[in-house]
């Protein structure tokens, strides 16, 4: 009976995080729905975050442990969830606000009860299972699983697009790379996995994905092999400081070169201009914002606004940039929670990391540099229900953890 019970709430976890990524939106576009019917989306929504609910409630004592690891994160969401009074949209906003909680609900569930050696293994289950789905789609169902006449040749698999695809197996190879082995057939299981997901992201086009894919691989290699255990040595510092500042100004001063040998313009296809305008909007309402989604809504202008200094009827749906989108929803006061809240989560991750020999603790560090390089130039942070945020709140509340026995 006990092995059921885990093997059902193991399966809980990676048919929610599957859904958090978006993996039920088979064959949607912006022009057609997918194979799941909305009504089935929206029965699944709500059944994670009443199960996510009732589990935290009957595991009440390790949540309020895990809830107070980090203050911080809980002013930001209340923030975050009280933008409606404030907001251009207010009934938009409010309603918008479930995917908060249902996001934080989850993620609390998942960093209370399992460790960082467990949640690897979820995510890599979740990813592996998500790249198997997604090379048979693109291969048996193309018309599904590959972009059409807009990138030719482009695979999406399971995903809504190119791109999301990519990033999904970036978190899955990080996740790969990181699984711990405790017996020989996993070793075959990690490599397979890590093999698949950076093939798919090289089949996915997205040029992105691949160098950051490549960044934190390398970081993790080079955090392995020149750390010194049990402190933050002020070597690795020195070190990682001189390589980030070689490439920042590298980057700086060949950038046009660069962007023009990926095959893409010195404006990141605009983006730049985007975000001069965001930037002015910003500034208009510094301070609170204007509300959850409400910047970006049907109702609102300014999208049309945005599409307009691009020279087309172009609506703009997001920033494209993580931390530009998070300031329109609630400004500076918002984007400086989150800051704080990254940055002492990152310095928590980093000395967890330097403290074992555990390649799981590797995990938040890695994810967090990923967070913040995939949130450069596309939203992926606050918008929407989203994996990204879930993972987000659940290192935020499993760095303090201590080390639990595995049950997997």
């Amino acid at each position: 009976m006990r092995k059921f019970l885990e093997i059902a709430e193991n399966s809980f976890v990676i048919f929610s995080l599957t859904f958090f990524s978006g993996g039920f939106g088979i064959g949607t576009t912006e022009t057609t729905p997918g194979l799941v019917p909305e009504n089935i989306i929206t029965l699944i929504r709500y059944f994670i975050w009443l199960t996510a609910t009732v589990l935290v409630c009957l595991n009440w004592k390790a949540a309020l442990r895990t809830a107070s690891r980090n203050t911080v994160i809980w002013t930001l969401t209340a923030l975050v969830l009280l933008s409606f009074l404030w907001s251009e949209d207010k009934m938009l906003t409010l309603l918008d606000s479930r995917e908060v909680l249902q996001m934080t609900s989850f993620a609390l569930y998942f960093a209370a009860r399992f460790s960082l050696k467990d949640q690897v293994k979820l995510v890599a289950w979740t990813f592996g299972i998500g790249a198997v789905l997604s090379a048979f789609f693109a291969v048996a169902v193309p018309t599904i699983g590959q972009h059409g006449a807009d990138h030719p040749g482009s695979w999406k698999g399971i995903y809504d697009y190119k791109n999301t695809l990519g990033s999904m197996m970036i978190i899955g190879s990080v996740a790969f790379l990181l699984l711990p082995i405790e017996q020989p057939k996993n070793r075959l299981y990690k490599w397979l996995g890590l093999g698949l997901t950076i093939a798919l992201i090289l089949l996915s086009t997205s040029k992105s994905a691949l160098v950051i894919c490549g960044l934190i691989i390398a970081f993790i290699f080079f955090y392995r092999n020149f750390r010194w255990r049990g402190k933050i040595s002020v070597l690795f510092s020195d070190i990682l400081i001189m390589i980030s500042g070689c490439v920042g100004t590298f980057i700086f001063m060949n950038w046009i070169t660069i962007l023009t040998g990926l095959g893409k313009d010195p404006t990141l296809t605009g983006r730049t201009i985007l975000w001069n305008f965001i930037v002015t909007k910003i500034q208009e309402s510094p301070w609170l914002g204007y509300g959850r989604s409400a910047f970006w809504s049907k109702e609102s202008f300014h999208g049309a606004q945005a599409g307009a200094l691009l020279g087309n009827t172009f609506i703009a749906p997001h920033a494209h940039n993580g931390f530009l989108d998070l300031g329109l929803d609630v400004g500076f006061i918002g984007l400086s929670l989150f800051f704080i809240s990254l940055v002492t989560t990152f310095v928590l991750a980093l000395k967890r990391a330097y403290a074992t020999e555990h390649s799981e603790e590797i995990w938040p560090v890695a994810f967090l540099l990923f967070l913040v390089m995939n949130n450069m130039t596309e939203s992926y942070l606050l918008r929407l229900a989203n994996v990204y945020w879930v993972f987000y709140m659940t290192i935020v509340f499993s760095v303090k953890q201590r080390r639990q026995i595995s049950h997997l």
